[in-house]
């Protein structure tokens, strides 16, 4: 039994409950270890490392990167810093990804992969349709859950 009667301990969560537990400590994890590489700095009018992305591989290996914002759309997400990193290292699939970004008062957020994010996390490897997106602390996705149209259509049938 619990020393605070009104705790709940892992004998009463049941399954479902632990796996939660589970996803809660295994998100905040990659959270923060995303966090640790934010590293903002403003060249002009554009600022650079302030979102950091980390990935899990499929081999456990985890890749970090930022975000570098410049002019006319040269530039790239923390998603794609994080996916070249691995790519450069010989993997190309994906298990769980998250995104960070941290506001003036020093307060993290998670920020769920742009578009053009999504796509291109699809594109390095056809399996990535279905890695774990974090959202939050206690919610994720599967990119197919976030990028549902994301098989060439049929032609059509105009017979």
């Amino acid at each position: 039994m619990p020393a605070d009667p009104g705790a709940i301990s892992d004998d009463h969560l049941g399954v479902a409950g632990r796996l939660l537990s589970v996803t809660l400590i295994a998100n905040r994890d990659l959270i923060l270890s995303a966090a640790d590489v934010l590293n903002p700095h403003a060249v002009g009018d554009r600022i650079f490392g302030d979102v950091a992305s980390e990935l899990i591989a499929s081999s456990g290996t985890r890749y970090q990167g930022v975000c570098i914002d410049t002019g006319s759309g040269t530039g790239f997400c923390a998603e794609h810093s994080a996916i070249a990193a691995m790519v450069t290292a010989g993997e190309y699939r994906i298990d769980k990804i998250v995104a960070v970004w941290r506001d003036e008062e020093g307060r993290l957020y998670v920020l769920p992969p742009c578009g053009r994010c999504r796509e291109f996390i699809r594109q390095v490897s056809p399996a990535n349709i279905d890695t774990t997106v974090v959202l939050d602390l206690d919610r994720s996705a599967s990119l197919g859950e976030l990028l549902p149209a994301h098989d060439w259509p049929l032609p059509l049938d105009l017979d």
